[in-house]
């Protein structure tokens, strides 16, 4: 077999980019796995807390420690993919392979029993985002060999970021409309978000693979190591976008954890109307996401971002001015919630268009090593909001069951995780992304280098 540094041949299934219907059916798993992530983050603290009688520490200490597991297998799992290479594809195996992972913890998380230990959270919790990694990376890694374009890879991402909104939205109208429509008790919500997730996995991989094939992949000539992980590490280009992704997840995954807390000791929501206005807050996600594509279009990704930085911090701080009337508190979340897809959407666009630069100057195609250390930094920034709001409610005295009347200092460090961290992060990654450099112009002429050098070898692939 003849070797290609490039190692890949970027094309949809007949060679032009995806739209349409193929888009549509390639992009559906997000829904459930987007479904499987923010209810872990939302609404199981709060449910194991208030209702299976977890303690907030022990909670604290769980979804922390998850973490030290992922730092080293996203990296690992990246390397694994980079090596693989299948009739079936390189990516497409790991993704259908994470499908039954995430099903069968996604059943073990949200219909965990009364007194579930801390050892039986973490077990699951670590299956879960094993499966949703295996699944995830593998779905990002192949979008980018289907979307090779600056502009398109904006697109696709996009596309993914709305249904990954869409996911949300489905998974978190659940509560509201099973509760205020039918009278269904919270727990039972929370049971019926695991029963969306298990159902959903299944036919969305399968209208993935159906509607998409993965371009074919030659093993480059210089196999992935584990020491290229720490060589990505000290690029500074790449330093930049995953400081910048997990500043930018770690602010609405704090908000997120504490926002049940939030509403019903500060405003005095119950889980009622305080899930209706998380959902507001999604509608508002899926009203922005086409904005920042379009917008990343015309002044480039990283100055899209930078911008939605900005909206993000102004909307959560004030969160906090906000009257006490619901239908104000209704417009508040949807304009807070405008930003939200900005982040996942454009820091994975970018870090498609540092892959190529990547195989450009290395010689190697470390696509799903660069994509693993971008997937682990976002379960970073949500473990460090978690592990860091959960810790700080408890050691300020905070008690989940009495609302209102816990003390004025617990009060206020909830307001201070709520919203002042958060918008302080939104600064942080508008300030951190200012610096990054690989625009359109950039990477039309890394495209037609790659071109270039590709069209020089007409060997077959193997």
């Amino acid at each position: 077999m003849a070797s290609i540094d490039a190692g890949r041949v970027a094309a949809s299934t007949d060679g032009k980019p995806l739209r349409g219907w193929r888009l549509a059916a390639y992009c559906s798993p997000a829904i459930p796995l987007a479904a499987l992530l923010l209810p872990i983050t939302v609404y199981l603290p709060d449910y194991y807390a208030t209702h299976l009688g977890v303690d907030l520490g022990v909670l604290a200490f769980v979804f922390m420690a998850v973490r030290l597991f992922d730092l080293w297998f996203d990296p690992a799992l990246g390397i694994a993919m980079d090596k693989t290479n299948t009739r079936f594809g390189r990516f497409r195996p790991w993704f259908v392979a994470g499908a039954p992972v995430a099903m069968m913890a996604a059943w073990m998380l949200f219909m965990a029993p009364h007194g579930a230990s801390g050892g039986y959270i973490l077990f699951w919790l670590i299956a879960a985002f094993v499966g949703q990694s295996m699944a995830q990376l593998g779905h990002m890694a192949w979008a980018a060999t289907v979307a090779p374009d600056y502009d398109d890879r904006s697109r696709v991402y996009g596309w993914g970021m709305a249904f990954t909104v869409i996911g949300l939205l489905s998974v978190l109208a659940l509560p509201p409309i099973l509760r205020l429509g039918f009278g269904v008790s919270h727990p039972g919500s929370v049971q019926a978000m695991g029963w969306f997730i298990v159902l959903l996995i299944p036919p969305t991989i399968l209208l993935a693979l159906w509607s998409t094939r993965e371009p074919p992949t030659a093993k480059p000539a210089n196999p992935p190591r584990l020491r290229q992980y720490w060589d990505l590490l000290r690029r500074g280009s790449v330093l930049r976008v995953l400081a910048a992704d997990i500043a930018w997840g770690t602010g609405p995954a704090l908000s997120g954890s504490l926002f049940f807390f939030y509403f019903d000791a500060l405003r005095g929501y119950d889980r009622g109307p305080a899930g209706l206005l998380l959902l507001v807050y999604f509608v508002g996600a899926l009203a922005g996401a086409p904005i920042w594509t379009r917008l990343a279009t015309r002044v480039g990704k990283h100055r899209a971002l930078m911008l939605a930085g900005f909206l993000y911090a102004a909307a959560q701080f004030g969160v906090l001015f906000v009257p006490d009337h619901l239908g104000v508190g209704i417009a508040v979340m949807f304009i807070a919630g405008l930003p939200f897809t900005a982040g996942p959407a454009l820091l994975r666009a970018m870090m498609a268009d540092l892959a190529d630069e990547e195989r450009l100057h290395g010689g190697i195609d470390r696509t799903a090593l660069l994509f693993s250390l971008l997937t682990g930094s976002v379960k970073i920034g949500s473990a460090l909001a978690v592990g860091v709001g959960l810790s700080s409610l408890n050691a300020a005295g905070f008690d989940p069951r009495l609302g209102a009347a816990n003390n004025e200092a617990s009060l206020t460090v909830l307001k201070l995780m709520f919203a002042v961290a958060p918008a302080g992060l939104g600064l942080l990654t508008a300030w951190i992304i200012s610096g990054h450099r690989l625009g359109a112009a950039e990477h039309a002429d890394i495209r037609r280098r790659l071109t270039e050098r590709d069209s020089l070898l007409h060997t077959p692939f193997e």
